[in-house]
């Protein structure tokens, strides 16, 4: 099984800048479809940006669009996401997943393996 160990999060001000990292063991990340999700207080999960294990190919939420890049390192079978301009509404735990899918269409918060979730706080 993938176990993900999330890293990162914590208090910033608006406009500032985080990074997030999401180590993956028990198995090599290049086969598999990775994601951020977040979820705040009272709202549904949200996937905030997926990159396919086929084709590399990348998306985001309109939300964070400009703002936020997902990135992986097979060599160390971690990825990333690095968030800039951050916002309050941008205030939520945060988690990584991962699934053996090849694209990101399936990667819907309903299956895979997931990180322990990290708080990310945006202060105004």
């Amino acid at each position: 099984q993938l176990t993900l160990v999330e890293s990162g999060g914590g208090l910033v001000q608006s406009g500032g800048s985080l990074s997030l990292s999401c180590a993956a063991s028990g198995y090599t990340l290049s086969y598999y479809t990775i994601g951020w999700f977040r979820q705040a207080p009272g709202a549904e999960r949200e996937r905030v940006s997926c990159m396919s294990s086929s084709r590399g190919t990348i998306d985001y939420a309109d939300s964070v669009k400009g703002r936020f890049t997902i990135s992986r390192d097979n060599a160390k079978n971690t990825f990333y996401l690095q968030m800039n301009n951050l916002q309050p509404e941008d205030t939520a735990v945060y988690y990584c997943a991962a699934d053996s899918i090849y694209t990101c269409s399936g990667l819907d918060g309903n299956g895979g393996s997931w990180g322990q979730g990290t708080q990310v706080t945006v202060s105004s």
